[in-house]
């Protein structure tokens, strides 16, 4: 069975910042990622919702837009950088949450492609988000390597090491995984941070809600004065 998901915008959030915001190339990631890096959890005082092109999923509505709070005179470029993929984070976690909400058990996520092969800030922000191991496929074309699979079974089914996809993908895959595990400190940090996204996510995001906002900068500013 697959469960089918997603979000409007991942990487195409951090390029428009680059991009748009910054009117810088592609290189400035780099700088961006050694500066943010350096921050821990909570630390930007930032807080933003991953809508720039709308939400895919849960709220499937294309007209909401993205958002980033808690900004001072003092914040940094790399400090909105590091919200951002944070404000990812807490998109997919929503909808790994939803699912799980109906009884999938979801123990790991495993990655592949982009992003996830060459940011490891990235990659242990989600795993600490998350609270869950991030494994990450080692093989740079998946989904090539996916389809040359499917293919080859569609052609030679039944024959001796063609028996099913998994007998090929077994045959065939000799990747190991690079696994990011959860930093129970970060995740502490994160869980108040998620639950203040949860209340933006709702407000902005669902008709009727009625949550109090007031505290949320507040709570914001009393996070980074910790660090």
């Amino acid at each position: 069975y697959g469960i089918e998901a997603g979000q409007s915008a991942v990487g195409d959030i951090f390029k428009w910042f680059v991009s748009n915001v910054l009117g810088k190339d592609d290189s400035a990631h780099k700088n961006l990622t050694e500066e943010a890096n350096k921050l821990i959890p909570g630390e930007s005082g930032l807080l933003a919702l991953d809508w720039n092109n709308g939400n895919r999923n849960i709220l499937t509505d294309p007209s909401l837009s993205g958002l980033v709070l808690g900004q001072t005179l003092h914040t940094k470029d790399f400090e909105i950088y590091r919200a951002l993929i944070e404000a990812t984070a807490f998109g997919a976690k929503k909808i790994v949450d939803q699912i799980e909400k109906y009884g999938v058990t979801i123990d790991k996520i495993v990655n592949c492609g982009g992003i996830a092969q060459k940011n490891s800030m990235f990659m242990q922000i989600y795993a600490d988000v998350m609270n869950k191991p991030m494994l990450v496929s080692q093989n740079a074309e998946t989904v090539a390597f996916g389809s040359a699979i499917a293919g080859a079974y569609a052609a030679k089914k039944g024959e001796e090491g063609f028996e099913s996809i998994e007998a090929i993908f077994n045959r065939l895959n000799k990747t190991d995984y690079k696994v990011y595990n959860p930093n129970p400190e970060n995740v502490t940090t994160y869980e108040q941070l998620y639950e203040l996204y949860i209340q933006l996510h709702d407000s902005f995001g669902t008709k009727g809600t009625k949550v109090e906002l007031f505290p949320v900068m507040k709570k914001l500013i009393e996070l980074k004065q910790k660090k």
